[in-house]
């Protein structure tokens, strides 16, 4: 793409001399490279952005990012500074970070807000190890720095060419957009409501393409992410187990955050309480001592799932029906009478009526009643056909 633009982000304060180098090496691959500094201590004046330019961002000025003592405190203020930066950009064709610890949480903070398809790439000191939290849902790619970024040698000049070559590649040679001719349609997942997300799929395909999420944390944050981008026409949020793992305690929970895309970027909403049956855990050792007394279903030697109570289940579904109260665009919950999950149904090891009924209730009783949101109550179990052709129904209705 002619005239690309490569944003190399870093502290130029301890970074100066690697960051321009993969300046350089953009250059002569045939972007542009736009140096962004994000010093909080001895701002580079000669950076093609200086980090006053970036703090001046932030919605309490410059003085909140550069003012302080704590280099906490002033890491994250200009993390939040540079997102807005960067969003305030309409000539990204790719953004490049390299450092470590405190300049990676600041770049992957900024590129996390960046929308799915801008290439996002960061050099780091931390990514040999668990990066979730800096990836998060999105798409960046982390490259390990190998040595520290402290010096150019044999090894520094490597990596980071070879990081600043890639994201040149990308900002000049981007993915052209394939014509929009099919309804976009998002899904979330898991293996116990296969059923139902494969019968509603059956129903809509191939006139509409499907984008299936698997509910384990993460994959509910990317669901919501490319929800609140615009990417949907509309969405079976079907499966939303991450809501139990989040309240109990499990390892696939959603954040705070869970439906807050829905809220914030109104767009056909069909929802269910897929899997809200069960929390989940790793190896059956795993599972924390206080839980020792529960019901267990071993899904496989690397997964444990737990029933969730009647208790657990009032405080899911209340969790729930908040937010879905605070939708303000089309919406449909359903609720499937005889069952939650595969393993919910009668005969099956998690069939408890008494804790799907308090689930239910807490829907129920919380729910407001608005014109955009209609809540359908269907005597059947998730993974029926029916309960799919009235899922599909629903979105036909809103969309």
């Amino acid at each position: 793409m002619p005239g690309a633009k490569v944003y190399v982000v870093g502290t130029c304060d301890t970074k100066s001399d690697e960051l321009r180098f993969a300046c350089d090496c953009v250059r002569r691959a045939g972007a542009k490279p736009i140096l962004v500094d994000v010093s909080t201590a001895a701002p580079d004046q000669d950076a093609d952005v200086a980090a006053e330019t970036v703090a001046g961002h932030h919605p309490k000025g410059k003085g909140a990012v550069l003012g302080y003592s704590d280099r906490g405190k002033a890491v994250t203020a200009m993390a939040e500074a540079l997102t807005r930066y960067l969003l305030s950009r309409k000539d990204i064709g790719a953004v490049l970070g390299l450092g470590g610890s405190g300049n990676t949480a600041i770049v992957t903070e900024a590129m996390r807000a960046l929308p799915v398809g801008v290439p996002k790439l960061m050099v780091s000191t931390l990514a040999s190890g668990n990066v979730a939290g800096f990836v998060g849902p999105t798409d960046i790619m982390m490259l390990h720095a190998v040595t520290d970024i402290a010096g150019l040698n044999a090894i520094s000049r490597a990596v980071i060419g070879n990081a600043a070559h890639a994201a040149a590649g990308m900002a000049r040679t981007r993915v052209p957009k394939s014509r929009k001719s099919k309804r976009a349609i998002g899904y979330t997942m898991f293996g116990v409501t296969t059923a139902c997300i494969g019968e509603i799929r059956k129903r809509l395909e191939p006139a509409s393409e499907s984008f299936v999420f698997h509910a384990t944390g993460t994959g509910g944050q990317s669901f919501e992410k490319l929800a609140e981008s615009g990417f949907f026409d509309g969405v079976f949020d079907i499966t939303t187990t991450e809501v139990a793992d989040y309240l109990v305690g499990g390892v696939l929970a959603c954040t705070a955050d869970r439906f807050g895309a829905i809220i914030r970027k109104p767009i056909p909403y069909v929802g269910s309480v897929g899997a809200c049956d069960m929390v989940n855990f790793g190896p059956r050792d795993s599972v924390p001592p206080q839980f020792a007394a529960r019901k267990f279903h071993i899904h496989n030697p690397h997964v444990t799932l737990m029933r969730t109570t009647p208790e657990e289940n009032a405080k899911i579904g209340a969790f729930i029906v908040e937010r879905l109260n605070r939708m303000t665009g089309p919406v449909r919950f359903l609720l499937p009478h005889k069952g939650v999950s595969a393993i919910d149904a009668a005969g099956q090891p998690f069939h408890d009526p008494a804790a799907d009924a308090a689930l239910f209730e807490a829907i129920r009783s919380g729910w407001k009643r608005a014109k955009n949101r209609k809540l359908v109550e269907l005597d059947l179990h998730i993974n029926d056909p029916a309960f799919a052709a009235a899922a599909v129904a629903a979105l036909n209705d809103i969309s």
